[in-house]
């Protein structure tokens, strides 16, 4: 019996530990910028969003929308790693804010389209990659992933 009470309290432990560490969150791997970039004009995000050093058309801005959305830099809505992913893999989790509300939603859902089924996970790494390079995001441990043989 007290075996079995040690050997609970160690998996007890040992578990608490590993939520610990779990916490931390986790990143994707390492991307390229350059082809960040590429995934980027691949997708035209510039057709609704604005970033410091792109050029943006607004005169053939979508639907109502009378204002591109402003990527990059020190923004209210994306302050941290997660907040980035999220807003490329599900853009109606949080709306724009300082925007009128029929430029970024209908019916509560983001303008911007879900491109999960198209764009492929390298994409989206290298993507979010490039993207975090022109965010002014909180600092975080990055997961350490071993080298693709």
């Amino acid at each position: 019996m007290k075996a079995f009470l040690l050997t609970a309290a160690f998996a007890a432990i040992a578990g608490l530990s590993g939520c610990d560490r779990s916490s931390q969150g986790f990143s994707l791997p390492q991307g390229n910028a350059e082809l960040g970039e590429q995934v980027f004009v691949k997708y035209q995000c510039l057709s609704c969003h604005t970033m410091a050093g792109y050029e943006t058309d607004t005169e053939n801005l979508p639907g109502s929308m009378e204002t591109p959305v402003a990527l990059g830099g020190q923004v209210s809505r994306i302050r941290t790693y997660p907040e980035l992913v999220t807003s490329v893999i599900n853009p109606s989790h949080r709306l724009a804010e300082g925007y009128d509300g029929a430029d970024v939603q209908v019916d509560g859902q983001s303008v911007m389209p879900s491109f999960n089924d198209v764009m492929t996970v390298t994409e989206l790494v290298n993507l979010v990659y490039f993207l975090e390079s022109h965010y002014e995001l909180e600092p975080y441990p990055r997961t350490e992933y071993m080298s693709p043989r």
